[in-house]
């Protein structure tokens, strides 16, 4: 009987030896993914961090860098929006002291008599005599659109064939301008791309 008692105290110091070196790994591992996790999560907010400094920067007052681009045009009074080529309004001198203000480009799906979908893309320029249309004309520009659009959906591709057809358009929407920028007053509606699909 001590026998037996002496045979099972080796085999349980050596079963506790097993699970005391598997025990011992565990907290290797579990050790060394905390390391990692730290890591990553170090990486994680790091980058975070980056990308907050770049995308929430202030942008430069876009009133100084008017004055800036006018201080080094010599303090000629030439007010421009974005680029023309943008689709957003332009404006710039003519000769005889004119200018051209170039409105966004207008897109609108006309009426077929078959139903087909077609679209008429526009790109306009406005003649005012002075800097004053522009200033009437600029905050008055979503009224001007407006008013394109709703003209220009009820017409038909036949109602712009030819040349009479080009000239009529040009006369309606002239007379549509003339009614936002009241008093003053457009001298011409120029076409500068007229496209029907």
């Amino acid at each position: 009987m001590a026998e037996a008692a002496v045979k099972e105290a080796p085999e349980a110091e050596a079963v506790e030896g097993e699970e005391g070196e598997a025990a011992q790994p565990k907290k290797k591992l579990s050790l060394k993914m905390l390391i990692i996790i730290g890591a990553a999560a170090l990486v994680v907010l790091a980058g975070g961090g980056g990308a907050a400094f770049f995308l929430l920067k202030p942008k430069p007052d876009a009133a100084q860098a008017g004055k800036a681009h006018k201080a080094k045009k010599g303090g000629k009074d030439e007010k421009a929006g974005k680029d023309a080529k943008g689709g957003a309004a332009q404006v710039r001198e003519g000769p005889d002291g004119v200018l051209f203000y170039t409105v966004p480009d207008i897109v609108v799906n006309m009426q077929t008599a078959d139903g087909r979908p077609t679209f008429l893309k526009l790109k306009l320029t406005l003649e005012l005599p002075d800097q004053e249309g522009v200033d009437a004309l600029e905050p008055n520009m979503p009224r001007l659109q407006d008013m394109f659009q709703t003209f220009l959906r009820e017409l038909r591709p036949e109602d712009l064939s030819g040349s009479q057809g080009s000239y009529q358009l040009r006369m309606e929407l002239l007379r549509r301008v003339n009614l936002v920028i009241a008093p003053s007053k457009a001298n011409a509606v120029l076409i500068e791309e007229m496209l029907i699909n």
